[in-house]
C-alpha cells in the first residue's frame, strides 16, 4: 500500500500547532460519528500515530509537528488510491485551514 505524504507550513509555534491538530483530531471524533468508526491517536511529544476505520476501510499514519510545518503520512488501501489526489487536497486543505 502506497504512502500518501502531505506538509504544510505554518507559522504558528510548535505548541500552538500540535493544540490544533489535536483539537480538530477531537472534533472529527464528535463531529462526524456516522462516517467514523473508530479514530485512535497516540502521541510522543510532537509526533503522533493514527488509526482511522470509515466506510469499511482502514487507514493508518502519522503527524510530525515541526517547528515550521505539519507533515502527515499515511498508507492508503488499495481501494482509495484511485481517489489519492482528491484525499491529498482535502488533507491540504484541512490543514491550512487549521494552522491558519
Amino acid at each position: 500500500m502506497p504512502d500518501l505524504i502531505v506538509s504544510v507550513s505554518h507559522r504558528l509555534s510548535q505548541d500552538e500547532a500540535l493544540r490544533r491538530i489535536q483539537t480538530a483530531v477531537a472534533q472529527a471524533k464528535i463531529q462526524y460519528p456516522d462516517k467514523i468508526e473508530d479514530l485512535r491517536e497516540d502521541w510522543n511529544d510532537y509526533v503522533g500515530t493514527f488509526q482511522i476505520s470509515a466506510n469499511n476501510q482502514q487507514v493508518s499514519g502519522t503527524v510530525t509537528v515541526n517547528p515550521s510545518d505539519v507533515t502527515v503520512q499515511t498508507t492508503l488501501p488499495f481501494l482509495a488510491m484511485v481517489f489519492e489526489p482528491m484525499i491529498e487536497t482535502s488533507m491540504r486543505y484541512e490543514l491550512t485551514r487549521i494552522l491558519t
